[in-house]
């Protein structure tokens, strides 16, 4: 049960650090996540937490600080991140999701994943909102199959512009 839950907890930390690549202002954006899920992350023994670690490491990222069922982290939007309306490479090369009907209507959109890696399968929805060029909301619908159990997970996004310059934080390529 714990790998399944690691696996899931990452793959939402995945999928949600890519809402935040939406935006039109380039530079840091601060990305809070919050999941029921999330919430379980203290139960998880260090070494498995580690494994975690690792896993997000894997797919280009620094697994962030979970606090009460909130994970906050920093991202860093490079200027032709910043101009793409739905980065499918960001899906398809970090996590191992591929995107489908993917649509942008104005400052929304929505797309359906499919996911299949290692760790885990699974298909899921995302839905946003540009509230301006510096902040966004999301929602992600994800079901997930672990160890060949049924994990259903969701999760709410917000992501704000906090900096011209990217410090400390490396820009996904």
């Amino acid at each position: 049960m714990q790998k399944m839950l690691i696996s899931v907890v990452a793959s939402l930390f995945v999928l949600s650090a890519a809402h935040a690549q939406q935006s039109t202002r380039p530079g840091l954006w601060e990305v809070t996540t919050r999941s029921d899920l999330l919430a379980l992350v203290p139960h998880i023994p260090s070494e498995q937490m580690q494994q975690l670690a690792l896993l997000a490491k894997h797919y280009g990222f620094k697994l962030p600080k979970v606090d009460n069922g909130t994970a906050t982290s920093h991202l860093c939007i490079t200027p032709e991140m910043a101009q793409q309306d739905i980065p499918t490479y960001f899906y398809e090369n970090r996590s191992g999701c591929t995107i489908q009907n993917a649509t942008r209507n104005g400052n929304k959109y929505s797309l359906d994943l499919s996911c299949a890696n290692q760790y885990f399968h699974g298909n899921g929805s995302a839905k946003g909102t540009f509230t301006s060029n510096e902040s966004f909301t999301g929602h992600i619908d994800f079901d997930s199959t672990v160890g060949g159990n049924s994990i259903p997970a969701s999760a709410e996004t917000t992501a704000r512009w906090i900096a011209e310059r990217c410090v400390a934080v490396n820009p996904l390529q």
